[in-house]
This record gives C-alpha cells, structure tokens and sequence, in this order.
C-alpha cells in the first residue's frame, strides 16, 4: 500500500495512459474497415495516400504495446515501487503520440492535432516524474 501513496501521480498518468492508449487500439481491432474507410479520406491529399492500412497497423502496435506497458508498470509500482516498465510504457506513449500527431499536421488537421498535444503534455510530465 505504501507504493501506492508515494507513486500515486505516477500511477494515476500511468492509468490515463493504459486506459487511453487500449481503448483506442480496441477501437481499432474492433472497426478496422471503418477505421481505413475514413483515414484513406482523411489522408487523400497527403504523403500518406495510399499507406492507410499499413500506417494504421504500425499505429495500433505502438499503442497497444504503449498501453499494455503502463498497465504492467502499475502493477510493478503496487507490487514494489519499481518503475521500469512504466517508464518504457511512458516513452513509447510519447512517441506513439508524436506519430499521431505528425499524421495530424500531415493531413492539415490542426484541431486534431491540438487533440493529441493534450494527451502529450500529461506524457511528458511522467516522463520527467519517473526520471
């Protein structure tokens, strides 16, 4: 218990994260066809035209291995007060999102992009508490 009191800032980013990251992959798995149906649109004026399915899968990797990470280090922060995997969960979070948002800038999507700079900042600040 006292691992949880003394890492609850990290726990607690470290959930936002899991949950974040796994319901969006989720989300991916279960409306894949969806998913490229409206990227290949979103993506139609850019650099990406044509890479949709390829670019979705490296997506969804990164934010499921991203997720299931910070999932286990919270259970290594409660089991003992270890942060190893939170911290690789953490910075592959970061870089899975700065994927995202270059897909973002990329298709011009501005509002978008300012979506994932309020996941990203949270991010940046675990990175900095488990340093």
């Amino acid at each position: 218990m006292e691992h949880i009191f003394s890492n609850a800032a990290q726990i607690l980013l470290l959930l936002f994260l899991t949950i974040t990251l796994l319901q969006s992959g989720i989300d991916k798995i279960m409306d894949w066809n969806g998913n490229v149906t409206w990227l290949k649109d979103h993506f139609s004026k850019s650099i990406f035209n044509g890479m949709v399915p390829a670019l979705l899968g490296i997506v969804l990797l990164l934010e499921m291995v991203s997720g299931i990470l910070c999932a286990v280090g919270i259970f290594q922060f409660i089991a003992s007060g270890e942060s190893d995997m939170a911290f690789c969960g953490a910075l592959l979070s970061a870089i899975t999102l700065l994927f995202l948002l270059l897909g973002q800038r990329v298709a011009k999507d501005y509002e978008g992009a300012k979506t994932i700079v309020v996941y990203f900042i949270p991010t940046i600040f675990l990175i900095y508490l488990l340093q």
